[in-house]
């Protein structure tokens, strides 16, 4: 059966040197709605006959972000790795919009969450927009696994 969607994610934890409360819900709720809706089609192992689901696991080691595709049974498919030198900024803006979000919520009004939020998205769709060039010919996937897997990839990078 065709089945090509990510079935289970892992980060590595080796990886992750701190997070706070509010970045461990937001990694929480990005598996969460990875896991519950997505779209992942790893090119090679797919035209080996590998159609799904799969078992994701995301590292960064040296400046690249390591995608190990394997399937239910753990047997490893496929590694993407992808250069994250495009992805610097889109991250620093990311966790500067998202420090702000999270202070607004304490002490901001309504209309001003509001605003931040919308500035939070819009660093979120663009870097989604970059992860989808970056993933092309490799990977197929669409616009919202593209920013769940953004929001991961953004973990892997606090630094406290």
């Amino acid at each position: 059966m065709v089945d090509p969607r990510i079935a289970h994610i892992e980060l590595d934890e080796a990886t992750i040197i701190w997070r706070n409360a509010d970045i461990e819900q937001e990694r929480r709720i990005a598996i969460f709605d990875l896991i519950e809706e997505n779209s992942f089609k790893p090119l090679r192992a797919f035209a080996a006959g590998h159609e799904g689901p799969y078992r994701l696991r995301l590292s960064v080691d040296d400046g690249r972000l390591a995608l190990m595709i394997a399937d239910e049974q753990s047997r490893e498919l496929d590694a993407v790795v992808l250069g994250l030198g495009r992805f610097r900024r889109p991250i620093r803006d990311y966790f500067a919009i998202c420090e702000s979000y999270y202070q607004a919520i304490r002490r901001a009004t309504a209309q001003e969450i509001e605003t931040i939020d919308m500035a939070r998205r819009g660093v979120h769709n663009d870097a989604a927009t970059i992860l989808l060039e970056r993933l092309e010919g490799k990977i197929e996937t669409d616009f919202a696994t593209a920013r769940r897997l953004f929001t991961l990839i953004c973990v892997l990078h606090i630094k406290g």
